[in-house]
């Protein structure tokens, strides 16, 4: 009986004791802190490979792909000159390629104390159409019966410059001002003017972009032509 009782004794104590190997396999949880920033770690590791499985000729909204740009989507508003709303949300979409061109130029900028400012992006070609019926002249308004708009093609932007406090730089005419003053070729501006458009035409050529004549405000990318017109309506909040 004494032999019996001694054993079940010492079963009882094994059975409290602490399993060692089970004690160095337990490992406590990260610090609150710690945990926060491993989970944004991982967010932003998941959004860096999202972005490396798009195409070069994927759409992109901007204003989630990348930060420290301005915008002021003009055709989201009846400040154009249609005179009215087109765009039912001032979302800036471009192909990837080009968004990726845009950043790198942007990023030159914020060097020296600018930033891109946009005004216009991708453009249905529907909406073309309703430009081309108010504003028939090629030399600023592409006809969407033959070639259509680069803007189309989600490879061309409207853009001017801003300094970091938002203030926007002197270009010498408004947004979609057609005549000679806003020709690259105009020289009869101040000097301020000539410098800043000089700034903002230097940086786009860099960075892949060219300029056409009648407007300083518009910049197509390189690959301009690789991309058939799309039509697509805006997804507001996507």
């Amino acid at each position: 009986m004494i032999r019996y009782s001694s054993v079940i004794l010492t079963l009882l104590i094994l059975a409290c004791s602490p399993n060692k190997k089970d004690t160095a396999e337990r490992i406590p949880d990260p610090p609150k802190e710690e945990a926060v920033i491993a989970e944004q770690d991982a967010l932003k590791t998941e959004e860096v490979v999202e972005k490396t499985m798009l195409y070069d000729s994927s759409f992109v909204n901007l204003q989630k792909y990348a930060d420290g740009f301005s915008y002021e989507m003009k055709y989201a508003t009846a400040d154009n000159f249609l005179k009215e709303k087109v765009y039912p949300c001032a979302e800036c979409l471009v192909r990837k390629e080009v968004a990726e061109a845009l950043v790198s130029a942007n990023n030159e900028l914020l060097g020296k104390g600018f930033r891109i400012k946009f005004f216009d992006c991708y453009r249905p070609l529907d909406v073309q159409k309703a430009m081309w019926e108010i504003f028939p002249n090629a030399k600023y308004v592409a006809n969407p019966n033959t070639s259509a708009s680069i803007h189309n093609r989600g490879a061309a932007v409207d853009i001017t410059l801003e300094d970091l406090k938002g203030n926007q730089l002197d270009m010498g005419t408004a947004f979609d001002f057609f005549g000679q003053e806003a020709h690259h070729a105009y020289t009869n501006l101040p000097d301020t003017v000539l410098a800043n458009r000089q700034l903002l035409k230097s940086t786009m050529e860099n960075n892949g972009f060219r300029a056409i004549t009648t407007e300083w405000w518009h910049y197509s990318f390189k690959s301009k032509f690789s991309y058939e017109p799309s039509n697509f309506k805006f997804e507001c909040g996507e």
